[in-house]
């Protein structure tokens, strides 16, 4: 293997142990990965759960697309739900395919 290439792929290495931390081993199952979410206490993960599932029922009842009345609070507090969701948006990661893109696109540019 040439040095340039080395060189790159020990890059890569580094960009990895960087920029690899949305998903961390489970401990307690093989090949499972957990991914974290922060949230302030017991009240708010309530709150991401319940809406969650009003979600999934208007979802899934696509007659009537509402919560049932015997739900109290039936709105649903998307931007909650979207917070979560960016939270888990694995923004490290893309910055590493990013970066490898570019040693890949050198590693062809040389290559011609």
């Amino acid at each position: 293997m040439e040095t340039d290439e080395i060189v790159k792929l020990k890059k890569i290495e580094m960009l990895s142990n960087r920029l690899l931390n949305t998903l961390k081993p489970a401990q307690d199952k093989r090949g499972m990965y957990n991914a974290e979410i922060r949230i302030y206490d017991y009240c708010e993960l309530l709150s991401i759960i319940r809406n969650l599932m009003k979600l999934c029922i208007i979802a899934l009842d696509n007659d009537s697309a509402e919560v049932p009345p015997t739900v109290l609070n039936q709105n649903i507090d998307v931007g909650l739900i979207l917070g979560v969701t960016l939270q888990l948006f694995p923004i490290d990661e893309f910055e590493l395919i990013n970066e490898i893109s570019y040693l890949c696109k050198d590693m062809k540019d040389e290559g011609n």
